[in-house]
């Protein structure tokens, strides 16, 4: 999750939160990808969850550790949760390090013009973090969730915002807990030039959702054994909280427009409220209380912009709208599979005819269709079927619109490759297995039923 907005701009109407949404649209030339990925951090001694402070009875650091050495070599700014340092933000380029609230270590990437951009900064922060954590005996699982710790086992980071979820959540899902603790995702972050141009973009990325689930698919272990899925990240996401999550099957209808995502946001309870240092706790209230000053848990206090955007944050669909477009339905996976991510939305979204073709494809999709696809393929992947039609025909055909999207947007390295190369290991994906499914194999045969070898053979 990214830090923390502070913008205590006071807020009164609706119209003002439409405006804000309205605001992220930019010119073409101004068009930037960005991209996101968490990480699981474990000591190599033990194979165990690295707490915030670390083990001082062996003298030991741990995440607090990690954030200081990075912020020695980086330079960035800290990000304090008073008392604790929580992140870090480099305000030149807009990166950003933070913590999920099983301490899973996330990079935020800078906006960036290139995917080629996205895997140079991908290799710089891996170069700086091995620096760091070896010597703390720190190493780093590149699955989508914790193949063998129970969630009574892991850590929580001190992170205010992380002790409101966790006790708002099991009110609300059966797996929200296991979703903050247990997951990690790779993201791409897109822009858009117009409110029709996001409402497009948005509808072909919700649809195809189900698509990068099942090729970026990692997370086939729970407690040290299989767990019956190839997507069990993306099966949480199911039931975790029905209010914030899901295929938003309203974006699809007559109408929808910024105003119609406000109108959703605004249904969806608040979380917290931020004034200052300070967290409270309004978990289940009205925003709508908090425009007009009326919260029975803050009584007098008015929203802010600050408020907006840290409550749009906390709403957790497959595309989430901000002042840009979050695509958020794949595992983490492989250091080649990061670049992926971005590669493939950028393919679909940013030539115009790539995404007037990916448009073509889904929009006689049903809504009972796309949610009954999204309901299967955490356990299928790409052997789940739309209309009769197996994923992994969908998925082929999104690829090649993919990588017709990218050879014309024509951004070539210095060796004058273009970004279609990034889209190779989802192309290994559809001629062989995902991820999940090789792992899988691993586990019944060569790993003889044990997650032990994941540690040495899924890092980064």
């Amino acid at each position: 999750m990214a830090r923390d907005v502070t913008d205590n701009t006071p807020i009164t109407s609706r119209d003002e939160l439409v405006a804000w949404l309205e605001a992220g649209a930019k010119p073409l030339a101004q068009f930037r990808i960005g991209t996101e990925h968490e990480k699981i951090p474990f000591y190599k001694s033990g194979r165990s969850p690295v707490p915030y402070e670390g083990v001082p009875a062996r003298d030991q650091g741990g995440i607090r550790a990690l954030l200081e050495g990075m912020q020695a070599r980086l330079g960035w700014a800290l990000v304090i949760d008073a008392p604790h340092i929580i992140g870090l933000y480099d305000a030149t380029s807009g990166a950003g390090i933070s913590l999920e609230p099983g301490g899973q270590f996330e990079l935020s990437g800078a906006p960036l013009e290139t995917i080629h951009q996205t895997d140079a900064e991908l290799d710089a922060h891996f170069s700086v973090l091995k620096t760091v954590a070896e010597p703390l005996g720190i190493g780093f699982l590149a699955l989508g969730m914790s193949p063998k710790w129970r969630r009574d086992e892991i850590p929580l980071m001190p992170k205010h915002r992380y002790a409101i979820m966790t006790k708002y959540m099991p009110k609300v899902g059966s797996h929200g807990l296991d979703m903050m603790f247990r997951t990690c995702t790779v993201q791409a972050n897109l822009d858009f030039s117009s409110e029709a141009d996001m409402v497009k973009k948005l509808r072909v990325s919700l649809a195809l959702q189900p698509v990068a689930t099942a090729l970026f698919a990692n997370s086939p272990f729970t407690d040290g054994k299989l767990n019956g899925f190839l997507s069990a990240r993306s099966e949480i996401w199911r039931h975790t909280d029905a209010d914030r999550t899901g295929m938003l099957p309203f974006a699809f209808e007559q109408g929808m427009s910024f105003e119609r995502y406000v109108d959703y946001a605004l249904s969806v309870p608040l979380y917290f409220v931020k004034r200052g240092d300070i967290y409270h706790d309004v978990a289940g209230g009205d925003f709508r209380d908090l425009l007009e000053g009326r919260l029975a848990l803050l009584p007098g206090e008015h929203a802010t912009l600050a408020d907006w955007a840290n409550h749009l944050s906390t709403i957790f669909p497959e595309v989430r709208l901000k002042r840009y477009l979050e695509m958020r339905g794949a595992d983490v996976g492989p250091r080649p599979f990061l670049p992926a991510l971005p590669a493939l939305f950028a393919g679909l979204l940013y030539e115009p005819s790539s995404l007037d073709a990916a448009w073509d494809m889904v929009k006689n999709w049903s809504a009972e269709a796309r949610e009954q696809l999204r309901a299967d393929v955490p356990r299928l992947g790409l052997a789940a079927t739309i209309y009769g039609r197996r994923l992994n025909e969908v998925a082929a055909e999104v690829l090649h619109i993919a990588r017709v999207g990218l050879a014309k947007r024509n951004r070539c390295n210095a060796r004058g490759s273009d970004e279609t190369l990034f889209l190779d290991p989802l192309d290994a994906v559809l001629a062989e297995t995902s991820e999940a499914g090789r792992l899988i194999k691993k586990f019944t045969t060569k790993w003889a039923g044990s997650v032990e070898p994941a540690f040495e053979e899924c890092v980064y």
